[in-house]
């Protein structure tokens, strides 16, 4: 603190700027930590409920319990295009499954387009993180040459270029690379990590996707 209070203002705004970063990764982190994992969790259990329930609708009836899964919502729109689909031949709800290929097209696109919107809402802030981590370094190295050319300046004037001139001058610059390292760390550390659970939430949107058309493909042909 005795070091922020005494540094220049140009290293003030720097160290300021960087704190900022630092507080908005954290929230992030934070936040991404506990949506990522609700989403995990309770994909699980509604793969779980999928596969031992019977119907769709009443798989439709119960996806209220498992509001966080991206699987969910998938399931949403693949069903409710298939109900329109179905409505729109004028079948019952008996026979929901008789619709024709182009009725399938229609469900693989309402999946793709759910796919996409998940992936956006799961990625929603991560290049934040992804920015921090590139540039709170260089920031904080900016605010660290600049407080080296305010020390060198300093010895300038004083004419004395003894430890106890140039430490204190030197000390306050490189307090800036220090905090930009602790704001860029955790954000490079923690953007890697959500990118590689993303990914593992991609693929299981896919494979639900093609069992979900597979399902309705075999109703279909009567398999």
């Amino acid at each position: 603190m005795a070091l922020f209070l005494s540094a220049g203002i140009i290293v003030r705004c720097v160290l300021f700027l960087l704190i900022f970063f630092s507080i908005v990764s954290w929230a992030i982190i934070l936040f991404k930590l506990f949506q990522i994992h609700r989403a995990n969790s309770e994909s699980e259990r509604f793969m779980d409920f999928f596969w031992k329930s019977k119907r769709f609708d009443a798989i439709a009836s119960q996806v209220d319990r498992f509001a966080s899964s991206p699987l969910t919502v998938l399931f949403n729109e693949g069903y409710g295009e298939l109900k329109k689909v179905v409505e729109s031949n004028g079948a019952s709800d008996n026979s929901a499954m008789s619709t024709d290929l182009g009725g399938i097209e229609n469900v693989s696109r309402a999946l793709r387009r759910a796919t996409n919107s998940e992936i956006t809402r799961l990625e929603k802030y991560l290049t934040f993180l992804a920015t921090t981590g590139s540039t709170s370094p260089f920031i904080g190295l900016f605010g660290t040459v600049w407080g080296i050319m305010t020390a060198f300046e300093g010895i300038g004037k004083t004419g004395s270029a003894s430890l106890a001139v140039v430490a204190p001058g030197i000390a306050e610059a490189l307090i800036a690379t220090a905090i930009g390292l602790v704001a860029a760390i955790p954000a490079v550390m923690a953007y890697n990590h959500f990118q590689h659970k993303i990914r593992v939430l991609i693929n299981e949107m896919d494979s639900f996707s093609t069992e979900f058309l597979n399902i309705v493909q075999r109703n279909i042909s009567g398999k």
